[in-house]
């Protein structure tokens, strides 16, 4: 009995070693796979959640407007020619061929247009000769039909775009546009099995270590085409053994769960290319566009093998830092397609023979600065800075470089002529300089043509065009006669002698700029002088509230107060504002929005914004002709007589202004096509020591002469409501024979004098005596 118990009660006997560790290990594996199904499931909706979403965040791009050529438009040849550089057209010395090449010539410039894609207008590219002269362009001629075009509009320009904090720049391209020469030459420079494996390549693998081994260095990369997108679209770039692994199953999930055209279409656009100054270049179409100026589809072998050649290493092979290098990377690969069948042996021995040839290498600075500041401000009612820096919208504007650049210009010219003109004006801190606005508008559409905010944009941000408020001085004075031509007339007689005026119980009498003999002088005569004592005078008579409801409708931020001083512009003013105002009297009245964009599409072409101009009446249009036939005197004899002398040849009106202690010199000019005003002053106040007519007059005189195409000799004609008559100058009254200086001059028809000149009646004023004497002795 003790026995069987003892039996019973017998430990088990232990299984053997190796039993026990294969379970274990088959556990593990369990346990192991598990995980890794867990983890890989947790890749797997990783990866569809990203692709689900925007699989790139492409930077908003802003454009210039369109540009309209036409037979008998003058032109500027230098910008024309500087302009068709910035659009990409390539200079070749033969007829162009492809999209984007243009040649040279004499009198000529032959370009295969790029295609036009704008909210307005969208149009095939095909070749063009546009012939020109001395005056302006002569012809227009496609060269494929020989038919003559009366209009050609030029794609809009490349302004800027909202890159987020990677500043990558990508052209999205679809695999069905890259050429397949693209993809042989990519696929023999980094995965030749691409089509073969599934993601993950052994042999490739194992070829690359013998490689690697026989050159005793790193010389053939292991990883797949689809390894390389799984590293460099879902994972950091460090180097560990876990990174690889995460690489090896993302490479595998995205072979599962993708056709094989679909994972080449998103490697060709996410790999990068190089660099633009701080801009990343990333994709295919980037590329193609950054090195050789033409879209992927234009790509050449040689040129496919080249960018193929650059993603072992972009920097290292790049044709802008060592050509002999890049062309020996490029040769390369055009063996490694030859080796695979890809090319012949007659096409490997032309290309490579051949050189590297690019399109150049432009980094370009930020474009129209404050103008693109004015419209990201106006943008943020739109769009979120995050929409703008990913959404790859197209934002199309009222800019025209050619009027940007040469406003540009033309403020530094002046200002370094003042600068050296008066050393006074000097100032070694870049803070502290002289600084200058020009803003340019079309008058009927309220278009912004170019915004010039300061001298230097790397020096200062603040703009001075939209945001700087200052004193006006006697720009403000064609208000003041706007206001009285209720009242009065061009004709009206004023007096310009001192005169003291009471201003809160303190004393003002307001001077003239330079001593004057003439007492009474007429509203016009007021004007064209700017004299200020008349001004006043004029204000005073037309009352200072009359004057204050007058400009409501011009829409001033400023808040003026009834002081006779408002009549002399003592209250500071926006510059876009006044430019603006001016608008509404070279527009028959009507006050336009100050316009800097014009439509919005999204990256398929869909339009989502398209702004129209807007305007409203502010004066009538008898009114604002008379207001701009007043201002034309200004340029025809008075205080921008100078611009004469400085080669303006066709009517203009215009308006000189200068402030206080010269803290700011004035100049606003316009015709029917386009008006420009001009400010210069130092931000503290400091004196300019110069008038408006001595140094804003000639930044618009450089402007304008270098944008012939906004000039005409076409001037305004007088509406309906509007007449003219032969008037006395002295007395203002219809003129009569005895008159000596008899004028003809413009009257609203509600107010034109009727009753003749009594100042110059002498004779009929003696026969009149005589008549009453007789009837006496009678």
């Amino acid at each position: 009995m003790e026995k069987k118990l003892k039996k019973k009660l017998r430990k088990p006997v232990p299984e053997k070693r190796p039993v026990r560790i294969l379970k274990l290990v088959l556990a593990a594996g369990i346990a192991a796979s598990a995980v890794l199904t867990v983890y890989m499931f947790y890749l797997y909706t990783g990866i569809e959640d990203r692709f689900a979403s925007r699989k790139w965040s492409i930077p908003s791009t802003v454009y210039s407007d369109t540009t309209l050529l036409y037979p008998g438009k003058r032109i500027n040849k230098p910008l024309f020619l500087d302009k068709l550089s910035r659009l990409d057209y390539r200079i070749v010395d033969r007829a162009p061929a492809a999209k984007g090449e243009m040649q040279l010539r004499e009198d000529s410039v032959a370009i295969f247009l790029n295609d036009l894609k704008t909210p307005q207008q969208r149009r095939n590219g095909f070749p063009v000769i546009i012939a020109y002269d001395n005056q302006g362009i002569r012809r227009i001629t496609r060269m494929d039909t020989k038919e003559d075009l009366p209009l050609l509009t030029l794609e809009p320009e490349n302004i800027m775009l909202f890159f987020g904090t990677q500043r990558e720049k990508r052209q999205l391209v679809s695999i069905h546009d890259v050429p397949q020469h693209l993809v042989h030459a990519v696929l023999a420079a980094e995965d030749q099995r691409f089509f073969s494996h599934h993601g993950v390549d052994p042999r490739g693998l194992l070829r690359a270590i013998w490689v690697n081994l026989r050159h005793g260095g790193f010389v053939q990369g292991g990883s797949t085409l689809t390894q390389q997108l799984a590293k460099n679209y879902f994972l950091t770039p460090e180097r560990t053994l876990t990174r690889k692994f995460k690489e090896l199953l993302i490479a595998l999930l995205l072979e599962a769960r993708f056709q094989k055209e679909e994972i080449l279409e998103i490697y060709l656009n996410e790999i990068y290319f190089g660099q633009k100054g701080s801009v990343s270049i990333n994709g295919v179409g980037e590329a193609a566009s950054f090195y050789f100026g033409k879209p992927v589809s234009a790509l050449t072998p040689a040129e496919s093998a080249t960018l193929a050649g650059l993603i072992k290493g972009p920097n290292r092979y790049s044709p802008y830092i060592n050509r002999e290098r890049c062309r020996n990377r490029r040769n390369w690969v055009l063996d490694s397609m030859y080796d695979n069948q890809w090319i012949s042996a007659a096409a490997l021995k032309k290309y490579q023979a051949q050189p590297v040839k690019t399109s150049g290498y432009r980094v370009s600075g930020k474009k129209a600065p404050y103008f693109v500041d004015y419209l990201s401000e106006q943008l943020t009612t739109l769009y979120s800075p995050g929409d703008l820096e990913s959404l790859g919208l197209s934002i199309y504007t009222t800019l025209d470089t050619q009027v940007e650049i040469a406003a540009e210009e033309a403020l530094e010219k002046e200002l370094t002529s003042l600068e050296k003109a008066n050393p006074k004006l000097r100032r070694n801190d870049p803070a502290r300089k002289l600084q200058g606005v020009v803003v340019v508008m079309q008058p009927k559409t309220g278009h912004i043509l170019a915004m010039v905010g300061g001298r230097n944009y790397t020096e200062s941000q603040f703009n001075r065009a939209a945001q700087a408020s200052r004193q006006p001085g006697s720009l403000f004075k064609p208000f003041v006669a706007l206001a009285a031509l209720d009242k009065f007339t061009p004709a009206t007689i004023l007096s310009n002698a001192p005169r003291t005026y009471t201003v809160d119980n303190k004393k003002w009498e307001p001077q003239n700029f330079e001593p004057v003999t003439e007492f009474s002088v007429s509203l016009r005569t007021a004007i064209q002088h700017s004299y200020n004592r008349a001004i006043v005078d004029l204000a005073m008579r037309t009352g200072l509230n009359h004057i204050l409801d007058a400009i409501k409708p011009f829409g001033f931020t400023t808040h003026f107060k009834p002081y006779p001083s408002l009549a002399l512009g003592s209250f500071e003013m926006i510059p876009l504002e006044l430019a603006r105002a001016y608008c509404a009297f070279a527009a028959d009245g009507v006050l336009p929005y100050p316009l800097s964009l014009k439509g919005i599409m999204d990256e398929k072409g869909k339009i989502l914004e398209q702004h129209h101009m807007n305007i409203e009446r502010a004066i009538s249009p008898e009114k604002a002709f008379l207001v701009t036939d007043l201002l034309r005197s200004v340029v025809e004899g008075g205080t921008a007589k100078s611009l004469r002398s400085k080669g303006i040849w066709f009517p203009v009106a215009g308006k000189t202004g200068t402030t206080n202690d010269f803290r700011d010199a004035w100049f606003v000019g316009y015709t029917p096509d386009v008006l420009a005003l001009i400010w210069v002053g130092f931000d503290n106040g400091d004196p300019v020591y110069a008038s408006g007519g001595s140094a804003a007059l000639p930044i618009w005189a450089d402007l304008i002469h270098a944008i012939p195409q906004y000039v005409s000799d076409s001037w305004f004609m007088a509406p309906p409501g509007v007449v003219q008559k032969e008037i006395c100058r002295s007395s203002g009254m219809l003129a009569g024979p005895e008159c000596p200086d008899i004028i003809k001059e413009y009257f609203l028809t509600g107010n034109a004098p009727l009753k003749a000149c009594t100042l110059h009646a002498t004779r009929p004023f003696i026969e009149g005596w005589f008549k009453k004497i007789e009837k006496l002795v009678q």
